[in-house]
């Protein structure tokens, strides 16, 4: 597994997928993970990379590990996560949400969007999303040009809701989905299986910061074939 420019550590990924995992109750809790190699093994890393991710688990709470006998699974119920508000998975579940920026513009708002923040501009950023290294879905973000001047590549990680608490001061509190059909967007690359036009299924997003305004617009189009939207209800 390798790490690209912005990208959270290759320890805190797999974090954050073990993370989702038991949320969405693919572990549970007293269950024994496999021994850390053969864990390791079949994620393509290092034991000692591992290592650290258990013990970021532990640090959470989601992990007890008994000396001599091995790691077990402590579920609880709101595990803290990145994509704590990240709905896609794979056809089969779950799956590591990583991101390809493809373009960061500021530009202004366009007049189809819902209204969203007090400029007049927004920061417009596309990107591929994929599943455990699966092309899923495409994204257009568009984030109040109120918030930052300049938004750059290199700024972004793999999730935008950390990046908007670390860099910004921005917490996304909420957010307001609606799930309709739609066509793939004109500049879909030729990485992604469906053509420009085609129909596909797609999810609107408003989210709203900790004050309750909206601070954000995003418009994601997924794969079916690879992808599914998940809302878990407790």
């Amino acid at each position: 597994m390798n790490q690209t420019n912005g990208s959270l550590p290759i320890y805190l990924q797999i974090t954050e997928l073990l993370v989702r995992d038991i949320a969405a109750g693919r572990l549970i809790d007293g269950e024994k993970l496999a021994p850390e190699r053969d864990m390791a093994e079949k994620l393509g890393i290092a034991v000692g990379t591992l290592r650290k991710s258990l013990a970021e688990l532990q640090a959470r709470g989601l992990l007890e590990r008994v000396q001599g006998s091995g790691n077990y699974v402590r579920a609880i119920s709101d595990p803290q996560s990145v994509y704590s508000m990240f709905r896609l998975e794979l056809l089969g579940g779950g799956g590591l949400p990583t991101a390809e920026v493809l373009d960061v513009t500021r530009l202004e708002k366009p007049a189809e969007l819902p209204e969203f923040g007090t400029s007049a501009e927004g920061h417009r950023i596309r990107r591929i999303r994929r599943l455990s290294g699966k092309v899923a879905a495409l994204e257009e973000i568009w984030l109040d040009g109120s918030f930052a001047d300049v938004v750059t590549r290199e700024d972004l990680s793999e999730s935008l809701y950390l990046y908007y608490r670390t860099r910004l001061g921005l917490w996304i509190a909420r957010a307001e989905d609606h799930v309709y059909l739609d066509s793939v967007p004109d500049w879909a690359p030729e990485v992604f299986a469906l053509r420009p036009g085609a129909p596909i299924t797609h999810v609107l997003r408003i989210s709203y910061s900790q004050s309750g305004t909206r601070a954000e617009v995003s418009r994601t189009w997924f794969d079916h074939d690879v992808a599914r939207y998940v809302t878990r209800l407790k």
